[in-house]
Protein backbone atom coordinates (compact mmCIF):
# COMPACT_ATOMS: atom_id res chain seq x y z
CA UNK A 1 0.00 0.00 0.00
CA UNK A 2 2.90 2.37 0.60
CA UNK A 3 3.77 2.39 -3.11
CA UNK A 4 0.13 3.10 -3.98
CA UNK A 5 0.18 5.93 -1.45
CA UNK A 6 3.35 7.35 -2.99
CA UNK A 7 1.70 7.52 -6.40
CA UNK A 8 -1.44 9.09 -4.93
CA UNK A 9 0.68 11.79 -3.28
CA UNK A 10 2.45 12.52 -6.56
CA UNK A 11 -0.86 12.81 -8.40
CA UNK A 12 -2.31 15.09 -5.71
CA UNK A 13 0.76 17.33 -5.96
CA UNK A 14 0.44 17.57 -9.74
CA UNK A 15 -3.22 18.56 -9.48
CA UNK A 16 -2.41 20.94 -6.65
CA UNK A 17 0.23 22.68 -8.74
CA UNK A 18 -2.39 23.28 -11.43
CA UNK A 19 -4.82 24.71 -8.87
CA UNK A 20 -2.17 26.93 -7.32
CA UNK A 21 -1.33 28.37 -10.74
CA UNK A 22 -5.02 29.03 -11.46
CA UNK A 23 -5.83 30.46 -8.02
CA UNK A 24 -6.84 34.10 -8.21
CA UNK A 25 -7.42 33.90 -11.96
CA UNK A 26 -10.87 32.32 -12.24
CA UNK A 27 -12.37 33.21 -15.61
CA UNK A 28 -15.49 31.07 -15.83
CA UNK A 29 -17.84 29.56 -13.26
CA UNK A 30 -20.87 27.39 -13.99
CA UNK A 31 -23.39 26.05 -11.49
CA UNK A 32 -24.64 22.49 -11.00
CA UNK A 33 -27.27 23.94 -8.67
CA UNK A 34 -28.20 27.31 -7.23
CA UNK A 35 -25.12 27.44 -4.98
CA UNK A 36 -22.92 24.57 -6.26
CA UNK A 37 -20.26 26.04 -8.56
CA UNK A 38 -17.82 24.35 -10.93
CA UNK A 39 -14.77 26.14 -12.33
CA UNK A 40 -12.55 25.27 -15.26
CA UNK A 41 -9.90 24.39 -12.70
CA UNK A 42 -12.19 21.64 -11.31
CA UNK A 43 -12.47 19.92 -14.66
CA UNK A 44 -8.80 20.41 -15.58
CA UNK A 45 -7.58 19.02 -12.26
CA UNK A 46 -10.00 16.10 -12.48
CA UNK A 47 -8.85 15.22 -16.00
CA UNK A 48 -5.23 15.28 -14.85
CA UNK A 49 -5.90 13.05 -11.83
CA UNK A 50 -8.00 10.54 -13.75
CA UNK A 51 -5.41 10.23 -16.51
CA UNK A 52 -2.58 9.64 -14.04
CA UNK A 53 -4.52 7.11 -11.97
CA UNK A 54 -5.65 5.17 -15.04
CA UNK A 55 -2.07 5.04 -16.26
CA UNK A 56 -0.73 3.82 -12.91
CA UNK A 57 -3.60 1.51 -11.95
CA UNK A 58 -5.39 0.31 -15.10
CA UNK A 59 -7.33 -2.37 -13.20
CA UNK A 60 -8.80 0.03 -10.65
CA UNK A 61 -12.11 1.84 -10.92
CA UNK A 62 -12.43 5.61 -10.49
CA UNK A 63 -15.29 7.76 -9.19
CA UNK A 64 -14.81 11.53 -9.29
CA UNK A 65 -16.93 14.43 -8.11
CA UNK A 66 -17.91 15.68 -11.54
CA UNK A 67 -19.01 12.14 -12.47
CA UNK A 68 -21.14 11.41 -9.41
CA UNK A 69 -22.79 8.09 -8.62
CA UNK A 70 -22.64 5.39 -5.95
CA UNK A 71 -20.41 2.86 -7.73
CA UNK A 72 -18.07 2.71 -4.75
CA UNK A 73 -20.56 0.39 -3.00
CA UNK A 74 -20.69 -2.08 -5.88
CA UNK A 75 -18.49 -5.20 -5.71
CA UNK A 76 -15.43 -5.13 -7.91
CA UNK A 77 -11.82 -3.97 -8.01
CA UNK A 78 -10.63 -1.19 -5.68
CA UNK A 79 -12.06 2.21 -6.55
CA UNK A 80 -10.51 5.67 -6.37
CA UNK A 81 -12.70 8.44 -4.96
CA UNK A 82 -11.52 11.80 -6.21
CA UNK A 83 -12.41 15.37 -5.34
CA UNK A 84 -10.10 17.39 -7.61
CA UNK A 85 -10.97 20.69 -5.92
CA UNK A 86 -12.60 20.61 -2.52
CA UNK A 87 -13.65 24.15 -1.72
CA UNK A 88 -14.71 25.30 -5.17
CA UNK A 89 -16.69 28.22 -3.73
CA UNK A 90 -13.59 29.31 -1.83
CA UNK A 91 -11.50 28.98 -4.99
CA UNK A 92 -13.95 30.97 -7.08
CA UNK A 93 -13.91 33.83 -4.56
CA UNK A 94 -10.17 33.84 -3.95
CA UNK A 95 -10.54 32.53 -0.39
CA UNK A 96 -7.31 30.57 0.23
CA UNK A 97 -8.68 27.36 1.71
CA UNK A 98 -8.85 24.52 -0.83
CA UNK A 99 -7.65 20.95 -1.20
CA UNK A 100 -7.22 17.98 -3.50
CA UNK A 101 -8.67 14.82 -1.95
CA UNK A 102 -7.85 11.34 -3.28
CA UNK A 103 -8.74 8.03 -1.63
CA UNK A 104 -8.58 4.37 -2.60
CA UNK A 105 -11.48 2.29 -1.29
CA UNK A 106 -11.52 -1.50 -1.20
CA UNK A 107 -14.61 -3.42 -0.08
CA UNK A 108 -16.23 -0.15 1.07
CA UNK A 109 -13.28 0.74 3.33
CA UNK A 110 -10.69 3.46 2.63
CA UNK A 111 -7.19 1.98 2.44
CA UNK A 112 -5.21 4.94 1.03
CA UNK A 113 -5.93 8.63 1.51
CA UNK A 114 -4.26 11.89 0.50
CA UNK A 115 -5.44 15.43 1.16
CA UNK A 116 -3.21 18.13 -0.32
CA UNK A 117 -3.52 21.84 0.43
CA UNK A 118 -1.64 23.44 -2.49
CA UNK A 119 -1.74 26.96 -1.08
CA UNK A 120 -0.07 25.97 2.21
CA UNK A 121 1.88 23.08 0.65
CA UNK A 122 0.58 20.67 3.28
CA UNK A 123 0.25 17.00 2.41
CA UNK A 124 -1.86 14.82 4.70
CA UNK A 125 -1.41 11.14 3.88
CA UNK A 126 -2.40 7.76 5.30
CA UNK A 127 -2.66 4.10 4.39
CA UNK A 128 -4.45 1.50 6.43
CA UNK A 129 -2.20 0.22 9.19
CA UNK A 130 0.54 2.75 8.33
CA UNK A 131 -0.53 5.70 10.46
CA UNK A 132 -1.13 9.25 9.27
CA UNK A 133 1.37 11.96 8.36
CA UNK A 134 1.60 15.66 7.59
CA UNK A 135 4.46 16.43 5.19
CA UNK A 136 6.00 13.10 6.13
CA UNK A 137 5.84 13.57 9.90
CA UNK A 138 3.50 11.42 12.04
CA UNK A 139 0.35 13.11 13.32
CA UNK A 140 -2.08 12.28 16.12
CA UNK A 141 -5.46 13.58 17.15
CA UNK A 142 -5.78 15.98 20.09
CA UNK A 143 -6.17 14.96 23.72
CA UNK A 144 -9.04 17.32 24.61
CA UNK A 145 -11.38 15.38 26.88
CA UNK A 146 -14.31 17.75 27.47
CA UNK A 147 -16.69 18.97 24.81
CA UNK A 148 -16.77 22.33 26.60
CA UNK A 149 -13.06 22.72 25.77
CA UNK A 150 -13.34 21.43 22.20
CA UNK A 151 -12.65 23.40 19.02
CA UNK A 152 -15.00 22.09 16.33
CA UNK A 153 -15.71 22.42 12.62
CA UNK A 154 -18.79 21.91 10.47
CA UNK A 155 -20.36 22.82 7.14
CA UNK A 156 -23.72 23.22 5.48
CA UNK A 157 -25.29 21.38 2.53
CA UNK A 158 -25.80 23.00 -0.86
CA UNK A 159 -29.60 22.71 -0.46
CA UNK A 160 -29.50 24.57 2.86
CA UNK A 161 -31.90 27.28 1.62
CA UNK A 162 -34.76 24.85 1.05
CA UNK A 163 -34.04 21.66 3.03
CA UNK A 164 -35.85 21.19 6.35
CA UNK A 165 -32.61 19.85 7.88
CA UNK A 166 -29.85 22.31 7.03
CA UNK A 167 -27.57 21.69 10.05
CA UNK A 168 -28.20 25.15 11.53
CA UNK A 169 -29.93 23.80 14.64
CA UNK A 170 -26.96 21.52 15.37
CA UNK A 171 -24.64 24.49 14.96
CA UNK A 172 -26.59 26.37 17.61
CA UNK A 173 -26.37 23.39 19.96
CA UNK A 174 -22.62 23.02 19.53
CA UNK A 175 -21.94 26.74 19.84
CA UNK A 176 -23.52 26.54 23.29
CA UNK A 177 -21.60 23.41 24.31
CA UNK A 178 -18.07 23.88 22.90
CA UNK A 179 -15.19 26.34 22.90
CA UNK A 180 -16.01 27.34 19.33
CA UNK A 181 -17.09 26.20 15.88
CA UNK A 182 -15.51 27.10 12.53
CA UNK A 183 -16.98 26.78 9.05
CA UNK A 184 -14.30 27.17 6.37
CA UNK A 185 -15.98 25.37 3.46
CA UNK A 186 -13.54 22.52 2.76
CA UNK A 187 -14.67 19.30 4.46
CA UNK A 188 -11.59 17.29 3.54
CA UNK A 189 -9.36 19.80 5.32
CA UNK A 190 -11.69 19.84 8.32
CA UNK A 191 -11.13 16.09 8.63
CA UNK A 192 -7.39 16.45 8.08
CA UNK A 193 -7.30 19.09 10.81
CA UNK A 194 -9.05 16.68 13.19
CA UNK A 195 -6.39 14.11 12.34
CA UNK A 196 -3.53 16.47 13.21
CA UNK A 197 -5.18 18.01 16.28
CA UNK A 198 -6.02 21.46 14.94
CA UNK A 199 -9.69 20.64 15.41
CA UNK A 200 -10.99 18.33 18.12
CA UNK A 201 -14.14 17.32 16.23
CA UNK A 202 -16.16 17.76 13.05
CA UNK A 203 -19.69 16.95 11.96
CA UNK A 204 -21.65 17.52 8.76
CA UNK A 205 -24.53 16.19 6.67
CA UNK A 206 -25.14 15.40 2.99
CA UNK A 207 -21.54 15.21 1.91
CA UNK A 208 -20.36 12.74 -0.75
CA UNK A 209 -17.95 9.80 -0.53
CA UNK A 210 -15.20 11.70 -2.36
CA UNK A 211 -15.51 14.49 0.25
CA UNK A 212 -14.85 12.24 3.24
CA UNK A 213 -13.06 9.01 2.25
CA UNK A 214 -9.48 10.26 2.56
CA UNK A 215 -10.26 12.25 5.70
CA UNK A 216 -11.99 9.34 7.44
CA UNK A 217 -8.89 7.20 6.95
CA UNK A 218 -6.63 10.01 8.19
CA UNK A 219 -8.67 10.47 11.35
CA UNK A 220 -8.74 6.76 12.13
CA UNK A 221 -5.04 6.24 11.42
CA UNK A 222 -4.24 9.25 13.64
CA UNK A 223 -6.04 7.59 16.55
CA UNK A 224 -9.44 9.24 16.20
CA UNK A 225 -12.93 8.04 15.49
CA UNK A 226 -15.28 8.59 12.52
CA UNK A 227 -18.92 7.43 12.52
CA UNK A 228 -22.40 8.27 11.38
CA UNK A 229 -24.83 9.99 13.77
CA UNK A 230 -25.82 6.60 15.24
CA UNK A 231 -22.22 5.92 16.18
CA UNK A 232 -21.63 3.16 13.60
CA UNK A 233 -18.46 3.26 11.48
CA UNK A 234 -20.49 3.22 8.24
CA UNK A 235 -19.99 6.91 7.40
CA UNK A 236 -18.32 6.78 4.00
CA UNK A 237 -21.46 7.85 2.15
CA UNK A 238 -21.07 11.28 3.76
CA UNK A 239 -24.78 11.57 4.48
CA UNK A 240 -23.97 11.81 8.19
CA UNK A 241 -20.48 12.08 9.58
CA UNK A 242 -18.96 12.80 12.98
CA UNK A 243 -15.19 12.71 13.34
CA UNK A 244 -13.29 13.41 16.53
CA UNK A 245 -10.30 12.64 18.68
CA UNK A 246 -12.43 9.86 20.17
CA UNK A 247 -12.46 11.37 23.65
CA UNK A 248 -15.31 13.79 22.91
CA UNK A 249 -17.11 11.53 20.44
CA UNK A 250 -19.90 10.30 22.68
CA UNK A 251 -20.57 13.85 23.83
CA UNK A 252 -20.83 15.04 20.23
CA UNK A 253 -23.20 12.20 19.36
CA UNK A 254 -25.35 13.03 22.35
CA UNK A 255 -25.67 16.69 21.36
CA UNK A 256 -26.55 15.67 17.80
CA UNK A 257 -29.24 13.27 19.01
CA UNK A 258 -30.72 15.24 21.88
CA UNK A 259 -29.88 18.88 21.19
CA UNK A 260 -28.48 21.62 23.36
CA UNK A 261 -29.93 20.18 26.59
CA UNK A 262 -28.31 16.78 26.17
CA UNK A 263 -26.60 15.52 29.33
CA UNK A 264 -22.94 14.85 28.62
CA UNK A 265 -20.82 12.07 30.08
CA UNK A 266 -18.35 13.18 32.77
CA UNK A 267 -14.77 13.86 31.62
CA UNK A 268 -12.47 10.84 31.69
Amino acid sequence: MEEVLRVAVEVAHEAGTLLRERFGHVQRVIFKGEVNPVTEADTEAEALILARLREAFPDHRILAEEGGGDEWREPGPPIWLVDPLDGTNNFAHGFPHIAVSIALVDKEEPVVGVIYDPLRDETFAACVGCGATLNGEPIRVSQVRRLADAFLATGFPYDRRTAPDNNVARLDHFLRRSQGVRRAGTASLDLAYVACGRFDGFWEIRLKPWDVAAGVLLVREAGGRATDFAGTPDCLSGEEIVASNGLIHEGMLRVIREGANAPLPPPL
